[in-house]
């Protein structure tokens, strides 16, 4: 770091101005009722409308569009729920990622080809249906335990 380097750090320390966050590129997928191409184009459209935008698809078999850019995903969904359609964000994945694909949260007959939604791995809750008083009477801490010989 030479002279030029340090002059624009200590610049840069002692400016009084704010500094604005650079926003993350992200992609925002959404489910939208679409019936034909026109109703796939209306969506592009307005979804392209969007601040930040630089990509959209839409995919008309499987009811998705998805959004790629600057974008919030609250802006998003707000935008495609002007065009008076049934829109939700985008809550399929393959159910080779899921652990139980079948459970009654995760399959869902609406659900595109070889997709269900997506749902909390299961296994890595801790919740137990025994209650501890059960466990104390059993244990061998307890004075008071039955000892069934």
């Amino acid at each position: 770091m030479g002279v030029q380097g340090t002059m624009e750090y200590l610049s840069d320390l002692l400016s009084t101005k704010k500094k604005k966050k650079k926003k993350q590129v992200q992609t925002v997928a959404l489910k939208i009722r679409m019936d034909c191409e026109g109703c796939a184009r209306k969506v592009k459209h307005v979804l392209f409308g969007v601040k930040g935008a630089k990509s959209v698809e839409v995919d008309l078999k499987q009811q998705k569009a998805t959004v790629t850019g600057y974008v919030e995903p609250k802006k998003v969904l707000k935008a495609a729920q002007s065009t008076k359609k049934k829109v939700e964000l985008w809550s399929y994945v393959p159910y080779s990622m899921v652990a139980n694909p079948y459970i009654s949260q995760a399959y869902d007959k609406k659900a595109p080809p070889n997709m269900v939604r997506k749902v909390a791995d299961t296994a890595n809750i801790s919740e137990t249906t025994v209650d501890d008083r059960y466990i104390q009477i059993f244990s061998d801490e307890n004075p008071n335990a039955c000892s069934i010989m």
